[in-house]
């Protein structure tokens, strides 16, 4: 009888640990970093910084573009998480970028919005990419917030023409992770 109880109780409530777990796992393997870390993010639109990668390495930029409705008033932007090889390496708020250098290799991508609501937290996207030592390469975080339509955050490479516009429009992001 006791048998039975403790695997009564070990189902009940080690269940939805076991699937946190595996959740977190399958973000990681898409490129995200932990769910627990979080982001304080500054943008400066005086700023505009480019760079050009390292030797040895690839250089990426990330920016951040979100899809409002005309004639609307929005009080704050969203702050979108950005993941490689299942490690957080930054953060953009509002219309802004910022960029890394990365190794040469296969690489993921992945972008996550921030926010202390479920709903908006589990939206997220990947890519995959190979980096090339010398190459630059860019990314946008599209965050759909259109009241006409569910929230969506979706990652997507950039020509490197629009990446190098998009540097000229957005505004540059200094980010520090927060307790």
């Amino acid at each position: 009888m006791r048998t039975i109880l403790a695997a009564i109780f070990l189902v009940a409530f080690a269940s939805p640990l076991f699937a946190q777990d595996e959740a977190a796992a399958a973000r990681a393997a898409a490129g995200c970093g932990p769910a627990q870390v979080n982001f304080e993010v500054k943008t400066d639109m005086k700023q505009h910084p480019a760079a050009q990668p390292e030797t040895g390495k690839a250089l990426v930029y990330v920016f951040e573009f979100d899809k409002r409705e005309p004639n609307v008033t929005y009080f704050s932007s969203e702050t979108t998480r950005i993941g490689l090889d299942g490690s957080w390496v930054g953060a953009n708020h509002g219309q802004s970028y910022f960029f890394f250098p990365v190794d040469p290799g296969d690489h993921r991508l992945c972008a996550n919005w921030q926010s202390r609501l479920k709903k908006y937290s589990r939206l997220g996207s990947a890519v995959s990419f190979k980096a090339e030592a010398g190459n630059v390469y860019y990314f946008r975080a599209m965050v759909d917030v259109r009241t006409k339509y569910e929230p969506t955050l979706k990652l997507e490479p950039l020509d490197s023409a629009e990446g190098q516009f998009l540097i000229s429009a957005s505004s540059f992001s200094t980010f520090r992770a927060k307790n």
